[in-house]
């Protein structure tokens, strides 16, 4: 007993003495980069992935936006758009890991940019960015909240429950309840996010594993219903069917549909976001990034196919009225009794989506504050005693509840300000390959996931890629474009855009992003002997 307990105790105190050199490396990198540790750092691997894994929801993102695609090129156009999709968006995840792996920081996206951009325009591009991707992760929040309250009021749909004035967003009533549901979601979602990071750790899990309940009952569940009431689509249907149902030319229909496909692989720079919080920063925050495109990638793709042999005709799936026509689909295959635990599900899977999201806007808030861009930075780049930004959090919580507030008004005006979140971030990912490319080709090379001699042809291809999609984003879906078609959200970039370089202009530099600490963390992330091998 006493040489197992003997055994037993040096392991431990093995395993103790690797998590404080581990540690200390972090603490070390982080000085090094110009930051003192403030954060908790207490969370591994599979924290890191599900901070992207979550907040991009496969299994959700297919489901909400799925009937895009098929309005835009067709089923033919959903599958092979998402191969298409797959592999570019994997490509613009290693140009990421490559430079998360490097500085590996809160906030990390517009530092990327900041440090990608070298001494001369750092801080330009870095102002651009913070304010991007500070919007796409803030509207992000505000709008699905919005998609959960759809899922639950489609219910009523399904039981044929009237309501005064009637369905739809021209009843002021109707947008009230919609604004009611949804306020009431990101209330959860925040109060969830002041949980201690050790129990938090646990929501990560918990909600990786609610995703993939969802999956694997649409992977066997569905099918059956289906076989047992109105049929699957034929493969000839699920491969080849085209269709436009925007009005947009053949070439630019088609395109369209990269809507729905890179809408769904959105988000993977999460891990980069909770980095001051991992251990083993520069290697496992990386990994979250790859791992977790890859994982979404793929059983994303599985569930489009899925969904595509088990959607009804187009004609069916167009005369939907709920306003989440896919809780009518499970209502139609599995019976509406079914329906509701199906809808419990995919509520329960968008409220933690909502909750990792609100966690990585959090951080990004928090690193501009830090930062000392915005105001009352001091209290809102702050952490508590348990090492977490609740401030930040807090900030999250009022700009989307002031979001929210648009749908009262019109559902257009907040359909509009929500489009523009994933632009932003498509931007700055298209950004961020560009300057690697042309401004900082050689740097970062103490990154653990250096791409070598495949660097410049990964950058080219992202580059190439989201500045095609931000095209399509940034497009009309509707034609011809009128004025209850056309799209806001280049209009609302534009303003964000002017907005930053506003902003850049009235800093003085000595507030945020000095030369020097530019210099300092460039000089420091450009030697290979400093990384583990």
């Amino acid at each position: 007993m006493s040489v197992h307990s003997s055994t037993d105790d040096a392991k431990a105190n093995n395993a103790d003495s690797e998590n404080v050199s581990i540690m200390d490396e972090d603490a070390l990198q982080l000085r090094k980069l110009g930051y003192k540790p403030q954060l908790h750092r207490s969370w591994h691997l599979i924290e890191s992935f599900a901070a992207s894994f979550v907040a991009l929801n496969f299994i959700g993102g297919v489901r909400s936006v799925l009937f895009l695609g098929l309005l835009a090129g067709g089923p033919a156009a959903i599958w092979s758009s998402y191969l298409i999709t797959m592999v570019f968006m994997f490509i613009t995840a290693a140009v990421l890991a490559e430079i998360c792996s490097a500085l590996p920081l809160s906030g990390s996206i517009y530092i990327w940019a900041a440090e990608s951009a070298g001494p001369k325009y750092a801080r330009f591009f870095g102002f651009l960015v913070a304010w991007w991707s500070c919007t796409a992760w803030m509207t992000f929040t505000a709008s699905n909240c919005q998609t959960t309250a759809n899922y639950i009021v489609s219910q009523m749909a399904v039981w044929e429950v009237e309501f005064p004035g009637g369905v739809g967003n021209d009843n002021i009533q109707w947008r009230a309840l919609i604004w009611a549901i949804s306020e009431g979601m990101l209330l959860l979602s925040v109060a969830i996010n002041y949980l201690p990071p050790k129990l938090y750790s646990g929501v990560f899990k918990f909600s990786v594993g609610l995703m993939m309940l969802d999956f694997f009952l649409c992977l066997i569940w569905l099918p059956i219903g289906v076989s047992q009431t109105y049929g699957f689509r034929s493969a000839k249907d699920v491969f080849t069917m085209t269709y436009n149902g925007t009005g947009a030319p053949a070439g630019w229909n088609w395109l369209l549909s990269f809507l729905f496909t890179a809408g769904t692989l959105t988000g993977f720079d999460a891990s980069g976001h909770i980095a001051e919080e991992t251990k083993n920063a520069s290697v496992v925050a990386a990994k979250g990034i790859l791992s977790s495109a890859i994982a979404t990638g793929v059983l994303g793709f599985i569930t489009t196919i899925l969904f595509l042999f088990c959607t009804p005709d187009l004609d069916t799936v167009f005369a939907l009225d709920a306003p989440q026509p896919f809780v009518q689909i499970y209502a139609l295959a599995l019976g509406k009794k079914a329906s509701i635990f199906m809808t419990l599900i995919a509520v329960l899977g968008l409220i933690m989506n909502t909750t990792v999201a609100i966690v990585a806007s959090s951080r990004l808030v928090f690193a501009v504050a830090r930062d000392g861009v915005l105001p009352l930075s001091g209290w809102i780049g702050r952490v508590d005693s348990k090492g977490q930004p609740k401030n930040a959090v807090t900030v999250i919580y009022i700009f989307a509840a002031i979001i929210l507030c648009t749908i009262l008004p019109s559902q257009v005006a907040f359909t509009s300000l929500v489009s523009a979140g994933g632009i932003p971030t498509i931007a700055a990912y298209g950004l961020i390959a560009l300057l690697r490319l042309t401004m900082t080709p050689d740097h970062f090379k103490s990154s653990h996931f250096h791409l070598g001699k495949y660097a410049k042809p990964f950058y080219i291809s992202a580059v190439l890629f989201n500045a095609l999609v931000f095209a399509v984003d940034i497009s009309p879906f509707e034609f011809p474009v009128t004025s209850q078609t056309f799209n806001f959200a280049c209009v609302i970039f534009g303003a964000i855009s002017i907005f930053a370089v506003v902003s850049w202009f009235v800093m003085p530099e000595e507030k945020w992003l000095k030369r020097e600490q530019v210099l300092k963390a460039l000089e420091n992330t450009d030697h290979p002997e400093d990384r583990d091998e």
